[in-house]
């Protein structure tokens, strides 16, 4: 079935969905799923909401495909990191600084992280994509601690879920408690004078926990 007209004019359905998208993404981030309105989201892509409901079905549509499309986004990234040319040590920084990037150049991603754990994931359990958004993280980090075990320069006794939460609490708290943290302590994590130590230290985070204690005992 082609899309409704809006306005007396024919839109494109992949370019109008990414356009629609691209506001509620600020919308939701910036109101939570309650406070955000469909109609502000409708008046600032100029369309209406009877196209919203057309592409998405309804509100809580709409804001699932702004969740799944978040974790797409970086779940393809690291699906494309390339570390077959890299030592398991140089892979596994490369991972954390990917995760890194991302966070920074993502916010409403933490943002509407934070929200839908308000929401215990009702939501995103919903998902029909949600078995594929665990996948990409702990396999490229599985691969590495494979080789990293094989080599003998990492523990065993971690897994790629271990990983992933040492450097997903690292990045997400540096973004999400970034005002609270410059309130209480008088530092801004995000100061553009600290970036590469902090990009640097959440790879060395990850580097020294998973070589501690090899070879001992």
């Amino acid at each position: 079935m082609a899309a409704p007209e809006d306005g007396g004019r024919q839109r494109d359905p992949e370019r109008t969905r990414a356009e629609i998208l691209d506001v509620a993404t600020a919308e939701f981030a910036e109101q939570g799923y309650t406070g955000a309105r469909v109609d502000e989201i409708a008046a600032r892509t100029r369309t209406t909401k009877r196209m919203l409901y057309y592409y998405f079905g309804s509100k809580q549509g709409l804001y699932l495909a702004v969740l799944e499309r978040a974790y797409v986004g970086i779940r393809s990234l690291e699906r494309s990191l390339d570390v077959a040319g890299l030592t398991p040590v140089q892979a596994v920084r490369a991972v954390a600084e990917l995760t890194f990037d991302y966070h920074e150049t993502h916010p409403d991603f933490i943002r509407l992280v934070a929200i839908e754990n308000i929401h215990h994931a009702e939501h995103l359990r919903g998902s029909p994509v949600l078995s594929g958004l665990a996948g990409p993280a702990v396999d490229v980090l599985g691969e590495i601690l494979e080789r990293g075990r094989a080599a003998g320069v990492f523990r065993d006794d971690v897994d790629a879920l271990d990983v992933h939460l040492i450097i997903s609490s690292f990045c997400v708290f540096r973004l999400a408690n970034r005002y609270t943290f410059a309130a209480i302590f008088d530092r801004d994590l995000l100061d553009p004078a600290r970036r590469e130590h902090y990009r640097r230290m959440v790879g060395d985070l990850v580097v020294e926990y998973l070589t501690a204690y090899v070879g001992q005992g």
